[in-house]
């Protein structure tokens, strides 16, 4: 994989949030039989998920490779929505996975594996609660309210791949959120925002729930995928608007996670309705 790797001698500006180590980061994750084949860091881009299915398409990339970027001028969530924030700030990350003999059906469930992943990641590293907002929002607390705090946004590479971005916001300040429901690990009163760390504890995690998914033929049920997404997921339960394809929306209770990754509503008088895709407003507190 080789990316463009900006110099840039204003890294250091802020020393309340200093550069990634990429080497530090190589030595700690790229072994000989782990998923992560090759970690690069970049000053500056317009989005790591772009340059990473771009890369594929050359043959540049293999499975595994991470391309993190400390700033991101164009980065993308769900619907082309924008994700800005301050240089160093979080953590704007994709990565490369290759799911060779799984079936194409199951591989919808790549984005919420990752979800689990991360909040797994960062609960252990940060000691931050995140919840999953289906279908990839990663949820903190920051003064008694949900705020969203990351997310994740799949895309094909080529026939054999799925390029994953995840954007976490790590030290954001109150005065720099981009919305006010926006939230991050600071304002959620993490006990660690180092994001050497935080980076190594999610991608650890993604490789081990990854395993387990390509260890159980991507059977979302015998991996624990979809046990463990529906005990983090902070929509089941809820009344809510799911805002589908096409403009029309259906409200209803969330009440379960299918086989296929998609959100069951009980829309009243016994009709329960999945949705595979859409924009999810939460109406009702859990």
């Amino acid at each position: 994989m080789t990316p463009r790797d900006d110099s840039d001698d204003s890294r250091w500006s802020d020393l309340e949030r200093p550069p990634l180590n990429g080497a530090s980061l190589r030595r700690a994750l790229v072994r000989d039989g782990g998923l992560w084949s090759g970690i690069e860091v970049v000053q500056h881009t317009g989005s790591t998920n772009s340059d990473l299915v771009a890369l594929t398409a050359e043959g540049k990339a293999a499975e595994g490779a991470v391309l993190v970027a400390e700033e991101q001028s164009s980065g993308r969530g769900r619907l082309d929505r924008r994700w800005t924030a301050p240089a160093r700030s979080g953590l704007f990350f994709s990565v490369l996975l290759k799911p060779s003999g799984i079936p194409v059906a199951r591989w919808g469930w790549l984005p919420l594996l990752t979800g689990v992943a991360v909040a797994t990641g960062l609960s252990r590293v940060a000691g931050v609660d995140t919840a999953l907002k289906w279908p990839n929002d990663l949820l903190v607390t920051v003064g008694g309210e949900e705020r969203k705090a990351g997310g994740i946004l799949a895309e094909r590479a080529g026939d054999d791949g799925v390029v994953v971005g995840i954007g976490i916001n790590v030290t954001l300040r109150a005065d720099e959120l981009p919305v006010p429901q926006a939230g991050s690990l600071a304002l959620a009163g993490a006990v660690s925002t180092d994001r050497d760390p935080l980076l190594r504890g999610v991608l650890r995690s993604l490789e081990d729930w990854y395993g387990r998914w390509r260890g159980a033929g991507g059977d979302p049920a015998a991996s624990g995928l979809q046990e463990a997404y529906a005990a983090g997921c902070a929509t089941l339960g809820r009344t809510v608007r799911a805002e589908l394809p096409g403009g029309r929306s259906v409200v209803g209770e969330a009440v379960a996670i299918d086989g296929d990754g998609r959100l069951v509503l009980a829309t009243g008088d016994g009709v329960q309705e999945p949705v595979g895709a859409g924009d999810v407003v939460h109406l009702r507190p859990a």
